[in-house]
């Protein structure tokens, strides 16, 4: 059930983290930035994060240096462990993170999601990139 939802993200070039080794060799580089997405099966990372996330990669004229994704309910480990890296913000998904030089400079949250469209949510990414990447 699962499986088309994780391709609609590395598709378009995510990095499917599986373990919590790979989550933290994943943002271990202390250069450069990484997109994380906290992907999930409900509705609105369906109709707004994951669109939002492709929408706004495909027209950035600045985009993070990685792409990584894990997925809640699924590998409970990797995701636990991404979550600690997500600290001081509570757990959500979907939402999507984005780090520079190891250190998280960006936070989008569930909430966020929930209570936008698409489009504002591609403008937030596209922001973000401009000025981290």
């Amino acid at each position: 059930m699962v499986a088309p939802i994780r391709q609609d993200l590395t598709e378009v070039g995510f990095e499917q983290l599986m373990t919590p080794e790979a989550v933290d060799s994943a943002l271990a580089s202390s250069e450069g930035t990484v997109l994380v997405a906290v992907n999930s099966v409900c509705g609105c990372a369906a109709a707004k994060a994951r669109p939002a996330l492709k929408m706004a990669l495909a027209s950035a004229d600045k985009k993070p240096g990685k792409l990584v994704t894990v997925f809640a309910g699924m590998e409970t480990d990797a995701v636990a462990k991404m979550r600690e890296h997500l600290l001081p913000y509570p757990p959500s998904s979907p939402c999507i993170a984005l780090f520079k030089d190891g250190e998280l400079v960006h936070m989008i949250e569930r909430y966020h999601i929930e209570g936008s469209d698409a489009m504002r949510i591609v403008n937030n990414l596209q922001g973000a990139f401009e000025e981290y990447c």
